[in-house]
Formats: structure tokens, sequence, C-alpha cells
């Protein structure tokens, strides 16, 4: 027996409404499609659909304008929004206008499906923006197209109505904290404080006075008595930066803290109430802490209501080249000489590793601002600044020398006679290069079979062959495996 309901896919792309409309279909659901906002409407009268999947950017408009007054007619109509503005902006605006579910192009077909079921299933909006205020969304911090940027664009659209504990993950430079001021800064806490305190770099013997405050006389120096930073956010938002590095007694209070809503000053005996939303962060591997008794256990539950997971750059290279530009632009509107890249130079940047993540980038485009006299940055500028000879073994190869690389490896194989009409040159250098490449994807994307194909161009079952015929395991194709 198929599925039921009633589906209507609004896009001006005449392939996207035929290849949604007839996966839908076999699923057993009666789909219509429409190419407009105006098409859409009246559709939404004379079809009365139970799911209502929509493109952006239409010809007559933005279509997300007259979403929320649509679920406000029909609340038992979910929404799920597809776009190819694969930003933060547009994550967030899906979920205020009351989206289910919001999809980046280019989506996974499955996932689609997979959403309206879900849709169907649920019949239920997501809770749109309760002040009916628009979020200040200019000037977002967050700069990445990529799948997994999207992932956290996504997890932050939808915590920014609740205030569910989040640990933000990620390997230092990777942008924890700006994750953090965008949750702050864009959710219901947005007016009261955003209070951040980095546990590395307080002294072990001061960690509780800087959270907890102390009474005067508690120590020598407390001349008075001072709040701490759970009092300082009081309505608003504390971020506990690299809260692995936090010594063990502080992690016993903290918990009491978190579990009671109260803070007791140093040196003080009277708790007081303190409402906070807390964001932690670490770039440390905390399961491995709590295994070496240097972390609670109980406590990393506590905060790990919400992961997000920031990934390094060098896994997320269709970025950097958005990144530089955007940090360039940046710099100029602050007033340093606007610069431009070069392809060449362009292409240095997406071959480099980046120990140092966005932060290194950003330094580096800065530099460039400030001490290059051409407004062209090319790629011998670059390479005065990049210790290229420092470059792991695994970093991506430049086309061009991957070109080369590739003809002296056929010329070579020529010269032993390899090359047969049962096996190819092709079919030779497939074999080498091929595995390696699985390998890489699959690793980057955590073995997410489903995002490894999309990167690849590949559908999931093609895939899932070449994994069987190199004999390639997925679930050891993890990072850090």
């Amino acid at each position: 027996m198929g599925a039921t309901g009633a589906i209507l896919v609004v896009d001006d792309d005449p392939a996207i409404c035929v290849v949604v409309g007839e996966a839908l279909r076999r699923q057993g659901y009666r789909v219509k499609t429409a190419a407009s906002i105006r098409e859409r409407g009246e559709l939404m009268e004379s079809f009365s659909p139970d799911v209502l999947i929509t493109d952006v950017m239409l010809p007559d408009g933005d279509g997300l304008d007259g979403v929320a007054d649509i679920i406000d007619r029909k609340p038992d109509l979910n929404v799920i929004v597809l776009s190819a503005q694969n930003t933060l902006n547009t994550a967030i605006r899906a979920t205020e206008k009351g989206a289910f579910e919001y999809l980046p192009k280019p989506f996974d077909l499955n996932e689609l499906t997979r959403a309206v079921a879900d849709a169907l299933s649920t019949r239920q909006t997501m809770p749109a923006n309760e002040d009916g205020g628009d979020l200040p969304h200019d000037g977002l911090p967050l700069v990445g197209r990529s799948p997994a940027m999207q992932e956290v664009y996504r997890t932050i659209a939808r915590v920014l109505s609740n205030d569910l504990s989040i640990l933000v993950l990620g390997e230092s430079g990777t942008g924890k904290e700006l994750v953090a001021e965008a949750i702050h800064s864009l959710g219901q806490r947005r007016t009261r404080p955003f209070v951040a305190i980095n546990m590395a770099a307080i002294p072990r013997e001061l960690i509780e006075a800087e959270l907890f405050g102390y009474e005067k006389g508690a120590f020598t120096g407390a001349h008075v008595r001072t709040a701490g930073k759970f009092e300082q956010a009081q309505g608003g938002t504390l971020f506990l930066d690299e809260i692995g590095d936090m010594p063990m007694e502080a992690q016993t209070r903290l918990l009491r803290v978190l579990q009671s809503g109260e803070v007791t000053t140093v040196g003080g005996s009277k708790p007081v109430r303190v409402n906070v939303r807390i964001i932690a962060a670490t770039n440390k591997d905390l399961p491995r802490l709590i295994e070496d008794g240097r972390f609670r256990e109980d406590l990393y539950y506590r905060l790990n209501v919400v992961p997000i997971a920031l990934p390094p750059l060098r896994d997320r290279r269709e970025d950097v080249i958005l990144l530089a530009r955007h940090f360039m632009e940046r710099a100029a509107q602050e007033g340093l000489p606007r610069k431009l890249l070069s392809d060449d130079a362009a292409q240095l940047l997406m071959a480099w590793h980046w120990p140092g993540n966005v932060r290194e980038l950003q330094n580096m485009m800065q530099r460039l601002a400030v001490l290059s006299r051409e407004n062209i940055i090319t790629a011998d500028m670059l390479r005065h600044i990049l210790p290229l000879d420092d470059a792991p073994t695994g970093h991506v190869m430049p086309a061009d020398q991957l070109v080369h690389a590739v003809r002296d490896w056929a010329k070579r194989q020529l010269g032993v006679g390899l090359g047969t009409p049962q096996r190819s040159l092709h079919d030779d250098l497939l074999a080498v290069v091929e595995p390696i490449l699985l390998e890489e994807v699959l690793g980057s994307v955590d073995g997410n079979q489903i995002r490894a194909a999309g990167l690849l161009g590949i559908n999931r079952n093609t895939l899932r062959k070449k994994l069987t015929d190199y004999g390639l395991d997925p679930l050891q194709l993890r990072l850090g495996d």
C-alpha cells in the first residue's frame, strides 16, 4: 500500500519539478507543481496540499514571503523550503516563517522524500518568531556554502526558539565563538547580555571567582563584592569557551549551579538565582578526557544537549575563496585598500591545508590588505607568506601539478608495456586513484554516504557498488579512524 498525502512543489526550474514530482508520485503521493508565487496561491485554494515544498528565489518574488500567512490559514500544513542561497540567513528565515524543514540545493532526493514523510507524520509546524519582529540578519559572522556548514546553519536555526544547552565542537580557529554569538544575537535572549569566559586563559585558582563572583574579603585583593560571569549574564547567554580546560573542582561546582539554577559567591553563603543560557565550546575530545578522569561525565551530558560540530577549513575547501573574499571586503569596509584575488592565488589558497583554520585565513587576508602594494593578490605574493614546504603529504595538489603527475605516470606505464585491450591505462589509473578519492571524501564527511555521493556527483547506489568493488568499509572511513 502506497503513501497518502497531497504535495505541492513550487520551483521555477522545470527539471526539479519533474524529478521531485515523479519521485513523490512513486511513493504514492498526489502531486501538483507550480513555477511562481501566483501559481502557488491558485493551487493552494484548489488543491489544498498537506505539504508545501517551495523554492526561495521565484520569478515573481521571494518564495518565503507569505509562507507564515499560509501556515496561519492552514495550521496543519507543513512547509519544506529549498534554496540555492545556502546561507545562515536563509535557514533562519525559513525557521522563523514556520517551515518544517530547510534543505539547501543541491539536495539529496532521498532526504527530501524522508522529509516529506516526516512532515506528513508529524503534521505540526515549528515555532515561528514569537515576538513577531524580524531578527537582525545583516552582518552575520558565519560564512560558507559547503554541506558541512549547511548542517551547522540548520542546527542553529532550530535552537533559536529554545534554551537548550549547546556544546560547540571544533579545532582552534574554526569559529566556535562566532556560533555562540550568532545563536545569542538571533535568539530570544538577544536583548540581554552575552558574556564569554575562556577557561584556558584564567589561572586555576581564579576560575571559580570569575564564574561565580566573590565577597569582599574572600581572599587577598578582594576589596569589594564582585559579580561573577553568571550574574553578569543574567537573562542572557554565558559562553564557556575551552570547557575542556576547566579544573575538576570547578566542574563540580558548575554542575551544581546548572542543576539548581543558583550561584553562591566565593566567601558567600546566600545563593543568588540566575537565569542564563549555557553555550560551551572545546577543541578537546571530552569523551577521552572522561575516560582519563579529567572531565565529569555528568557535566558532559548536561552541556551536550545539542552538539554543533564545526568542520576544519581543510574539510570545507569550497568555502575558502568565499571566506577570503569576505575578509578582504570586510577589510575594505574598515578603511584598508580593496584587494582582489587572481586565479592562481585562488588555486593556491584552495590547495593549502589551513592548520589555523578560518582564523589563519582571516589573518592572512588582513595582512595582505595592509602590506601588499598591488590591488591584485597573486600566487607569488602568497608564496612569501605560506610555508608551502611544511605542507603535509596529503594536502590537495593544484590542478596543473596533478595534470603533470598523471602525464608522468602514463609515460612510465607505457614504458613498461602496460595498457592492453583488456585493461587500458585509464582502468589502471582509475584503480589507483579512485579508492583514494573515495576514502578521502568519505572521511571528510564522517562516513555519510549520502553527502559523499553528492560531493562525488554520483548516486548512492553507485557509491555503494564502488565501495564493494574496492573492498572499502564506510564504517572505518570516519574522521580520526
